[in-house]
């Protein structure tokens, strides 16, 4: 069972480790509706887990389940600005969405747990019978008896990932299974070595390459990141710099209007992977005979899936929406990492 699925991307590998996804959940309709394209086989149930009868159909089509991944959303746990504080944290419902796994846990009682989040979840504390309450703490209070916890943060770069993405990763099996964490690769994975075969493209060109095409962006946007180097900021340039109609200099961080490298992983992916403004979202380029660099532009949809770890045949429809392919990856984790997490289980 998958509960908070999205559109399932980080299930893509789990059948090849003997793991058939036969329910999931989600929330959101143009995601359960893409999970059930990827997935006709699963029966996706769409609705939120809160409301008393949709949890109820989840759990009355799950009996027999022996496998839960649950990735409950993470908006609630940022670290950036006010939630920050402790007390935004036990404040935000979002955060609470952790419960509907303790219940399914509870009435379901498979061998094997899989919970995953932003590193925040393992530091995060929630109200929990009148107490302040860690969610591995949770766990173990309502579970220690029947089964073995451990928690690690991973980065997906470690495990063959060609993205440095860092997750929290809940593993819980019964006392009588086994289950380990992966070991790491011996050499991270470049974009060089992932998306260099791939070939340059300006803005609002396209290739012959299914969803290998360029994003149209602003003719200054353009200018500003030709003159940007491998690895750069805009921001660094002496004369093409990000400035506003008048000539100001455009106040930002200089994580922003970035060129990613050529020799390392990618920097985490983002939802907001459309725009050259937010981070680090910008192709790493080539020097040009003119000085200038090439492939002034975001990242394709291809090139995101590449980096994501997902195939490059990968089976999603034609007629997805490009918005909704980026939002989805922006929020998903790398399926490699999942696959590789799955093929700790030693089932007797």
């Amino acid at each position: 069972m998958s509960l908070f699925a999205g559109a399932g991307i980080g299930e893509t590998y789990l059948s090849e480790s003997g793991i058939d996804i036969v329910v999931a959940n989600e929330l959101l309709p143009k995601r359960a509706d893409l999970y059930r394209k990827l997935n006709p086989s699963t029966n996706i149930i769409c609705g939120d887990i809160t409301d008393e009868a949709i949890f109820n159909e989840i759990i009355e089509s799950s009996k027999g389940i022996d496998f839960i991944i649950a990735s409950p959303p993470c908006q609630g746990m940022s670290v950036a600005g006010k939630n920050r504080k402790q007390e935004h944290f036990v404040k935000d419902k979002r955060n609470y969405l952790i419960t509907y796994v303790l219940k399914a846990i509870a009435i379901l009682e498979p061998s094997y747990i899989l919970i995953e989040n932003v590193p925040a979840l393992l530091d995060v504390k929630l109200e929990y019978n009148n107490k302040q309450t860690s969610v591995i703490d949770m766990l173990s209070l309502e579970f220690n008896e029947q089964y073995e916890i451990e928690s690690k943060i991973l980065d997906a770069a470690d495990y063959g990932v060609p993205q440095t993405r860092l997750r929290a990763i809940i593993k819980m099996n019964k006392k009588n299974q086994q289950w380990s964490f992966p070991t790491k690769v011996l050499k991270k994975i470049t974009v060089e070595e992932a998306i260099g075969f791939l070939p340059s493209l300006e803005s609002g060109e396209h290739s012959d390459i299914k969803w290998h095409y360029a994003r149209n962006h602003t003719a200054e946007n353009v200018l500003w990141m030709k003159h940007t180097p491998t690895g750069k900021s805009a921001f660094n340039n002496k004369e093409f710099f990000p400035k506003k109609k008048d000539g100001t200099p455009i106040k930002g961080y200089e994580s922003s209007y970035r060129r990613i490298r050529w020799d390392a992983p990618a920097p985490t992916i983002t939802i907001r992977n459309d725009c050259i403004a937010s981070q680090r979202n910008v192709h790493p380029g080539r020097l040009q005979e003119d000085g200038t660099y090439s492939d002034a532009r975001v990242l394709t949809p291809l090139e995101l899936m590449i980096l994501n770890s997902l195939p490059t045949d990968w089976n999603i429809p034609d007629n997805t929406s490009e918005i909704l392919i980026r939002q989805c990856l922006g929020e998903s984790i790398p399926p490699l990492l999942i696959k590789r997490i799955a093929e700790g289980i030693q089932d007797e």
